[in-house]
């Protein structure tokens, strides 16, 4: 009788040291399944707000009096300066891709190797605006005047132009464009 009782006492010993075996493995692998899922979490979040975050902000100024204002080497992609009073503003070296110039007064303005692709320039003032290496690819400039305007190196790929305004282009035109290596004459159509 002893045997079984100590039998008894032994398998109820290992059946004890079974269950705080058990039982310790299990809050483990809770423990460390928590700390994955928060390390997720912390991940697919940061994903997200970086994933969603916009490159630069359109601003709007439009109808605004901006005469001789700095936007030199500023990001300004999808803007709005319609009818603005931009008379000698200085815009070298900005990002204008896709900024609505529509019937702006850019006037001796500064616009030197500034990107302007597929930017709006209906009906806009140019009158002796420095275009020196912009880049106007896809522009819209139906109705732009450019009277005076220094055009060199600049590259009009794609640019909606009237017929007058591309033979005044064509008559100043020269230069290459050192981001396309294109030249300006190419680009108008020049005979």
């Amino acid at each position: 009788m002893n045997s079984r009782l100590s039998d008894r006492t032994a398998g109820s010993k290992l059946d004890s040291s079974r269950t705080q075996f058990g039982l310790k493995r299990q809050t483990d692998y809770h423990f460390w399944t928590n700390i994955l899922s928060l390390f997720l979490w912390g991940m697919i979040s940061i994903t997200a707000t970086l994933g969603f975050a916009p490159t630069a902000l359109a601003l709007e100024y439009n109808k605004e009096i901006l005469v001789e204002a700095d936007f030199s080497g500023r990001d300004l992609t999808d803007s709005s300066f319609t009818k603005a009073n931009l008379r000698q503003s200085n815009f070298s070296h900005a990002n204008l891709n896709g900024v609505s110039f529509f019937a702006a007064n850019l006037e001796s303005a500064n616009l030197e190797a500034a990107d302007l692709r597929n930017s709006t320039l209906d009906s806009a003032r140019l009158v002796r605006a420095n275009l020196t290496n912009a880049l106007l690819e896809g522009a819209f400039a139906a109705n732009a005047r450019f009277d005076g305007a220094i055009i060199d190196g600049a590259d009009f790929t794609d640019t909606l132009l009237r017929s007058d305004e591309q033979k005044k282009l064509c008559k100043l035109a020269k230069g290459t464009n050192p981001t396309t290596g294109r030249d300006t004459r190419d680009t108008l159509f020049c005979p």
